[in-house]
């Protein structure tokens, strides 16, 4: 007698959802709510806890509202280097990801859309498309995970990267000081 198939189940997109959601909130929770909740400042520590996290490709992180906010605790050249450092770090795993896994492995966590897109504009406008999406509130982390797909020059990768965070973090600097 003949065994039949083994059929493999497809895990729904909403459990990976839940399952992110859930670290995200975990994240915070750990960090900033721990500060709060223990009546201190926000710490170095919880900023790049967070910061970091939202430049992974596979959370979705308001990193820039995370940004403004602590610059009330902070000088903002302390803080612009801990958000470069934390988010090229990011990155680079992020890249490295991308590199080592199969793309169909990726598009399990990631929709075929967005990094099909992704791949789109940085074969299209390269070292451009990395700078803007890290200065824009664009979605940098996807990205980087393209790029390494796409086995991108890893240092082209780092400077433009730094390039467009430097300059997104001056200019909310600049922004925040003015409305205080």
């Amino acid at each position: 007698m003949k065994s039949m198939p083994v059929e493999k189940k497809k895990v729904p997109k909403i459990v990976y959802a839940l399952l992110f959601s859930f670290a995200v909130i975990m994240i915070i929770s750990f960090t900033v709510g721990r500060d709060i909740y223990e009546g201190r400042s926000q710490t170095l520590t919880s900023f790049s806890l967070i910061h970091f996290s939202g430049y992974l490709f596979f959370l979705l992180m308001p990193v820039e509202m995370a940004y403004v906010y602590y610059l009330t605790w902070y000088d903002p050249k302390i803080l612009v280097w801990f958000a470069i450092v934390t988010a090229v770090v990011a990155q680079y795993i992020d890249y490295l990801i991308g590199y080592s896994i199969s793309s169909r492995s990726v598009m399990r966590l990631v929709s075929e859309k967005r990094l099909l897109r992704a791949e789109k504009y940085i074969r299209r406008y390269g070292n451009l498309t990395i700078f803007f999406f890290n200065f824009l509130p664009l979605s940098s982390p996807i990205i980087a995970l393209a790029a390494g797909i796409l086995n991108y020059n890893l240092r082209d990768l780092f400077i433009f990267s730094i390039m467009g965070l430097f300059l997104k973090y001056l200019l909310l600097s600049l922004a925040a000081g003015w409305f205080v």
